[in-house]
């Protein structure tokens, strides 16, 4: 049983990120698409219940943020992996106009987030963390090396 939570600004990668490599194991768990937490709630706890891996593809800025999740999944016996997506906000500012409709994040909630940002850390109860980057070719994902 797996509980992966993803951590980074919008346009990160994020969603892609788990379509490439979640999309047929892990339950998504995303409030943009639930619209309440009261869903993700729900949602979240029926996984924890039925023992059903799960992604939370927010941008989970801070520890506070992760907690809730981690202590929930800890709780329920699952092991905690985080992908914590690196990207500059100038590159992020570039592909969230590339999105449209309501895809495309306001300016000020893209720059809030990134204020709000905290980098990860082993030590809020992550059983494995990683760094991911894109690239011309896709994504890279590399081991978390001792707290940044």
């Amino acid at each position: 049983m797996e509980a992966v939570l993803f951590i980074g600004m919008q346009a990160s990668g994020k969603s892609t990120f788990y379509r490439e490599r979640f999309f047929s194991s892990h339950v998504r768990i995303n409030l943009d698409m639930l619209r309440t937490r009261h869903r993700e709630k729900r949602l979240l706890e029926v996984c924890l219940d039925t023992k059903q891996p799960f992604i939370v593809d927010n941008t989970n800025p801070t520890k506070l943020n992760r907690q809730a999740y981690i202590s929930s999944a800890k709780e329920a016996g699952f092991k905690i992996v985080g992908y914590y997506f690196q990207s500059s906000i100038e590159d992020c500012k570039r592909r969230n106009e590339q999105r449209t409709g309501e895809q495309q994040v306001p300016l000020p909630g893209l720059l809030g987030t990134y204020s709000r940002l905290e980098i990860p850390s082993i030590a809020e109860g992550f059983d494995e963390l990683f760094y991911v980057r894109i690239t011309d070719g896709g994504f890279v994902v590399e081991e978390w090396k001792n707290e940044v």
